[in-house]
């Protein structure tokens, strides 16, 4: 299990647009990948899951995959959470 905590840096935080290419990218690996904050986590393969999670621009959010490529998958969410190349 790969985990890693990623400071959103998106201009638009989570809105819809970003949220569905998250999704995209999670989609693209065969790991389970979650996206948790505090108090709730959420399937980062589901859009409904992730907009719940309803976080702003610059929080800290714990991405956590498993599987075979699980660092992979986390190494290119934290990319693009950290708006680096997109």
């Amino acid at each position: 299990m790969i985990r890693k905590t990623v400071k959103i840096q998106l201009d638009a935080g989570l809105d819809f647009r970003p949220v569905a290419m998250l999704v995209q990218i999670a989609n693209q690996y065969d790991s389970d990948i979650y996206l948790q904050d505090e108090k709730h986590k959420f399937n980062a393969k589901s859009i409904m899951g992730v907009m719940t999670l309803c976080t702003a621009d610059c929080e800290e959010i714990e991405v956590v995959a498993e599987g075979e490529d699980a660092e992979k998958a986390v190494d290119h969410i934290e990319k693009y959470l950290r708006n680096e190349g997109n």
